[in-house]
């Protein structure tokens, strides 16, 4: 207990350092130093080249990755950063560190932000699958009025991703990469729509189906609900980025979208005259959702590090904020003509 309690008190801290690699030509090396100065760092030299090795708290990654991105040239190939978090560093002056630091918010670096997206910019064939069996499941559970089975398809259901993966990567300026979760998204609904409509025509052969408490309250379009799915867009990203589990931030998420979805691929078939609404309703939820999360991303300090790519990025932002706020506004119109 007292070598314990001595690791602490000269600075064990295995959960807030972090280990940086940086490879360098000579001339670039020099114009880091006065970055070193107050870190713990190792510099080793072969050649033209330098291997500089350095440890900081976690808290000051990410400015300190943004003004070594400034200093060093990473045209050339031989620069290379690469940032890994150790079992656990022992050292005395991890204490001024932390006195530093402790007031700063924690920041997520931008890199880990870009790395976790990356998922989500691909639809393959496993997501398709379980969003379908997410929707049958959920239809099963419409149908049977029965709640536990609907939260149970909405545990399966792969929708997070995609919203999540849109509000960093507009929030990035990356605007291929927008492109193509919104089109992921978009997919992934319209096979919950799909499966819906032809598991129900299916099913109406076999035995009479009707509308459930449950069907039914979904087949209300209302503008309330846009305010409801902005809130929970802004509270899944906040929980995301303080490490709460993405199952239970997804369970929230696909409260929202998929339900009104397998309805409206029921009103469909059953109701087509009726379906308007339940298309409006996951409308709604999905601009909503989408408006909410690309709200946090300011609060969560997501960002680029580069001067012209926060340019592009606040362009990009903008742009998306007016079209999202456009269509929400024409769907309030909608909803008010269909009440």
């Amino acid at each position: 207990m007292d070598q314990l309690q001595r690791i602490y008190k000269f600075g064990f801290r295995e959960y807030m350092m972090k280990k940086v690699l940086v490879t360098a030509r000579e001339d670039d090396i020099r114009n880091i130093r006065e970055l070193l100065e107050d870190s713990i760092h190792f510099i080793r030299r072969e050649g033209k080249l330098a291997y500089v090795t350095i440890y900081l708290h976690e808290k000051e990654l990410d400015p300190f990755l943004t003004d070594l991105q400034k200093a060093i040239d990473l045209r050339y190939k031989e620069n290379i950063i690469e940032v890994s978090s150790p079992d656990f560093v022992i050292s005395s002056v991890l204490q001024r560190s932390e006195q530093k630091t402790g007031a700063e918010e924690e920041r997520t670096p931008v890199e880990k932000l870009v790395d976790s997206t990356r998922p989500h910019l691909t639809l393959d064939l496993s997501r398709v699958a379980l969003t379908s069996i997410a929707g049958m499941i959920a239809l099963t559970g419409l149908f049977m009025d029965n709640i536990p089975v609907i939260i149970g398809a909405m545990l399966l259901s792969p929708l997070l991703g995609p919203i999540y993966a849109f509000s960093v990567n507009v929030a990035l300026g990356k605007a291929r990469d927008v492109l193509k979760t919104i089109g992921n998204l978009t997919a992934l609904l319209i096979m919950v729509i799909a499966v819906s409509c032809i598991a129900t025509v299916l099913i109406s052969q076999v035995t009479d189906l009707s509308l459930t408490i449950e069907i039914r309250s979904r087949m209300d379009s209302n503008f309330i609900y846009i305010l409801m799915a902005i809130l929970l867009g802004f509270a899944t990203m906040c929980a995301l980025s303080r490490d709460i589990s993405e199952s239970i931030a997804g369970v929230a998420i696909a409260a929202a979208l998929l339900p009104p979805a397998v309805v409206a691929g029921i009103s469909l078939v059953l109701y087509p005259e009726e379906s308007l609404q339940p298309l409006v309703l996951t409308l709604e939820n999905v601009l909503g959702l989408m408006a909410g999360s690309l709200a946090a991303t300011p609060i969560l300090h997501i960002r680029p590090r580069r001067t012209h790519e926060k340019t592009a990025a606040r362009r990009l932002v903008f742009r998306t904020a007016s079209v999202l706020a456009v269509l929400l506004l024409l769907l309030v119109l909608i909803s008010v003509l269909l009440a």
